[in-house]
């Protein structure tokens, strides 16, 4: 009988020291950063500022996409152009504990905090088209796409070639996008810095038209009841120009003769509308994204070293070569 007990006693020890020796080689949940998938599949979260226009919509079109064919599992948030909703949707990636989180910010300000959380929490964060002004740069590991100075830059020095024999005065309206955010507060900026160079270029309004065509005709509208001497307009998208485009015909006005117009984005309609002679210079900024997010996230993930800032290639388009690039805009 006791030779049985003691046969018993080290079995029951042996089983338990077998037990705490397989739970010591992972932490619980709860002390994970991080996703820590034990498949090895990478799950981004990506909060998206809206879909505000046909630039945005490619943009979402272009992630979503790129995931499905790099095996990633995204987690996508809509924010509807609200910055509460993008730290709202952040907070519940970190509690999901994705691996990687990916966002384009609506407006530059006001992230530290929940980036911190990130941060702590272990996971990376990739910021995509729009940056922060955020000084602590370890909170976030890259930036991935354009510059939006140099296309501001690019879109005065196309206006100060187009005027160079004109003595002026040469009247401008600016359509700026949603107050605060990065390509608002940059393409106005770069923009300002060629034009101001002549004095003969006078910026008589300037008024955000929140990145939407319907905005962009309101506010459009507005600008031609209050001046009556308008020889371009300068909008910071596509969108924008294409619902200034409606107003100035309305006002019985030919866009691209009687007011000439430049536009930031490069989407299929503008590419249309230069065809047709309404708008006469468009600078590109891509926002097929996609592929080069899903390479640095997994960069990221596994603990690669990536560049601070990431820029996408981009080209200016003019009414003389709008038709030939037009059957091979993407979006």
């Amino acid at each position: 009988m006791a030779r049985r007990a003691a046969l018993a006693l080290s079995t029951v020890l042996l089983l338990a020291t077998s037990t705490l020796t397989a739970c010591s080689t992972e932490a619980p949940d709860s002390e994970k950063t991080g996703g820590g998938n034990s498949d090895g599949k990478i799950t981004l979260g990506f909060a998206q500022v809206g879909a505000e226009s046909g630039w945005r919509t490619a943009n979402t079109k272009s992630i979503q996409e790129s995931a499905k064919k790099a095996g990633i599992t995204l987690k996508f948030s809509d924010a509807q152009q609200k910055q509460e909703n993008q730290i709202k949707a952040i907070r519940g990636f970190i509690q999901q504990k994705v691996d990687v989180i990916a966002f384009s910010p609506v407006v530059e300000s006001g992230w530290d905090t929940v980036l911190k959380e990130a941060k702590d929490a272990g996971i990376p964060v990739i910021l995509t088209d729009r940056a922060v002004d955020s000084k602590d740069t370890s909170l976030y590991k890259t930036f991935l796409g354009s510059d939006f100075v140099k296309e501001g830059r690019s879109a005065g020095e196309w206006l100060t070639k187009e005027y160079a024999d004109d003595k002026g005065p040469v009247n401008v309206v600016e359509l700026q996008g949603t107050t605060g955010s990065a390509p608002a507060n940059d393409r106005k900026a770069g923009f300002a810095e060629v034009v101001g160079k002549d004095d003969k270029f006078k910026v008589v309004a300037s008024q955000t038209g929140d990145f939407t065509r319907a905005k962009g005709k309101e506010v459009m509208q507005a600008f031609l009841k209050s001046h009556k001497d308008i020889d371009v307009l300068y909008a910071h998208n596509d969108d924008m120009a294409l619902g200034a485009i409606q107003a100035i015909e309305e006002a019985g006005k030919k866009p691209g003769k009687d007011i000439k117009i430049i536009s930031i984005d490069g989407i299929k309609d503008a590419f249309v509308a230069m065809t047709e002679g309404k708008i006469n210079v468009v600078v590109e900024c891509n926002p097929l994204l996609g592929d080069q997010l899903m390479d640095l996230a997994k960069k990221v993930v596994d603990g690669e070293e990536v560049p601070p800032r990431v820029e996408t290639e981009e080209g200016v388009f003019t009414q003389d070569q709008a038709e030939e690039a037009l059957p091979n805009r993407q979006y």
